[in-house]
């Protein structure tokens, strides 16, 4: 029996799951560490954490995995890797990272991004790129390089997360296009690493590590690795992909118009497409997909909320005093539009579908004698899901309308309440698989290791366990709710823009 393993580096997690290749059927899961990683916050709007925390994590949750599922580590026929976007990782000539990695959140770079766009051209930037600059890894790079001098000397490598963990592993240096695309050094015009990008930054291509590709092998474990996570020496590492990416993948989302929809720590809605458009404003963005070819384009067109889950986890943490299951119940016993309580779940850095503003979170009717916790947590996922609807407004207007997307049972949509407000609020029907990225890397390591043909393969057996459709009173609720909820972030954009 082959065995394959998947691995999901988050900022909250790392995620472990072990797959049957024959049946599909997930033999084990497990997580680590059992509360969530900290972030450390040095500065407004940094957000970091250091890589080796990841390593360490990854190499716990394969304990517990080899507790929770006893197999021979011999029988594991390849792994696959899903990690947390957007982050920067260098290091030096002796595979040490030089510094903390400056991750997704991390707004630190918002400005740099936008004179690069000025300087460039944002019309040259969009028709290469498919994206602005923005607050992404290249710009992430730049700012060490402005603000770190002695580091950016000192680097032998940049990498994103998940080429860090798969350094780890292998022992070699690489990156893939999906990789490169998700930092905004991909030339999609050329099909290359974009130089202008790296030219204006000044930024030497020499730090960009091998290109190898998404699927396919891309090392092996080394022994000094094999021995850390108990598995056998040589074996393959043949899936690497970004979080977002990876769950549109675990859903089975690959082909023009297919929609993947995701509320961990952030929010997105990933819609795949053949057509290489871009917003003009950049609010939405457009990465190369896993399975994207030159010959056959796939483009993952990402709407991202930074402050999703997030919030519940302050909420649970500051508040509520209880657990996720519970919160989701005192939710519930609120009616819809929680008794005037707005919130807007910005609290998690710069938003680009706010043009990278960061605006902050801030709460709206807020009445001493009328609210409780109940209505803080229905107000919160309220929030989240007209947070989500207004990017879905942006996608809508250079997309084809989603009418159905596809879930994992996780995170927010592990509350049916949530589920009923995002479906109402959208307009869309929620299809919820039990999967998670963790699972889905698994997968994919098989199309890697050639034990899956095709994607077809992989996904036998994966039929979704619930349809959530938008119900007619709570939809018509839900407008009333969202078009105060837009009012009050055009109100709060307009400060923001008033000098």
């Amino acid at each position: 029996m082959a065995l394959l393993l998947g691995y999901d580096v988050g900022s909250s997690s790392i995620k472990a799951s072990l797959i049957d290749s024959q049946t599909g059927r997930a033999i084990a899961s497990a997580a680590s560490p059992d509360r969530e990683l900290p972030i450390k916050s040095r500065g407004p709007g940094w957000a970091e954490q250091h890589p080796h925390l990841w390593w360490q994590n990854v190499v716990a949750a394969t304990a517990k995995l080899m507790d929770a599922a006893s197999f021979d580590p011999a029988s594991v026929a390849a792994v696959g890797i899903s990690y947390q976007m957007h982050g920067l990782v260098i290091i030096g000539k002796n595979f040490r990272p030089l510094r903390d990695s400056i991750i997704w959140c991390d707004s630190r770079a918002v400005e740099i991004g936008r004179k690069a766009a000025a300087d460039i051209g944002p019309g040259r930037c969009l028709e290469s790129l498919l994206n602005l600059p923005g607050n992404f890894t290249a710009s992430k790079l730049r700012w060490v390089r402005e603000n770190e001098p002695d580091n950016y000397t000192k680097i032998h490598k940049m990498m994103l997360p998940g080429d860090y963990i798969a350094m780890m592993m292998t022992g070699r240096i690489s990156t893939t296009v999906s990789g490169l695309s998700e930092g905004v050094m991909w030339d999609f015009e050329k099909e290359r690493p974009c130089e202008f990008i790296l030219e204006n930054y000044d930024i030497d291509p020499a730090l960009i590590g091998e290109i190898v590709p998404t699927f396919g092998i891309q090392g092996r474990l080394t022994s000094a690795a094999a021995a850390k996570l108990g598995l056998k020496a040589g074996t393959a590492v043949t899936y690497r992909a970004g979080d977002q990416p990876n769950n549109a993948f675990s859903l089975n989302v690959l082909e023009p118009g297919q929609v993947a929809v995701t509320a961990g720590t952030s929010g997105v809605v990933y819609c795949v497409s053949d057509k290489r458009s871009y917003d003009p404003k950049s609010r939405v963005n457009i990465f190369a997909h896993v399975n994207h070819q030159a010959a056959q384009p796939r483009y993952g067109v990402l709407l991202c909320l930074n402050g999703a889950g997030i919030l519940y986890s302050w909420l649970k943490h500051n508040l509520a005093g209880t657990d996720y299951d519970h919160m989701n119940e005192l939710a519930a016993k609120v009616p819809a539009g929680s008794q005037g309580l707005i919130i807007l779940p910005y609290g998690n850095g710069a938003e680009r579908t706010l043009e990278n503003n960061d605006i902050g979170a801030s709460v709206h009717g807020w009445s001493f004698n009328a609210h409780t916790r109940e209505n803080f947590l229905r107000a919160s996922q309220e929030g989240i899901a007209c947070a989500l609807n207004y990017g879905l407004g942006i996608m809508r207007g250079i997309h084809a309308e989603p009418r159905t997307v596809r879930a994992g049972r996780a995170n927010m949509f592990l509350s049916g309440l949530f589920c009923r407000i995002f479906a109402s609020v959208t307009g869309t029907t929620v299809e919820l698989f039990n999967t998670d990225g963790s699972q889905g890397a698994a997968r994919a390591a098989g199309i890697g290791a050639g034990i899956y043909n095709s994607p077809q393969e992989a996904f036998v057996g994966l039929e979704p366990v619930e349809k959530v459709e938008p119900q007619k009173e709570l939809t018509e609720a839900c407008a009333r709710i969202y078009s105060r909820w837009e009012k009050i972030l055009a109100s709060q954009m307009t400060s923001i823009a008033s000098p």
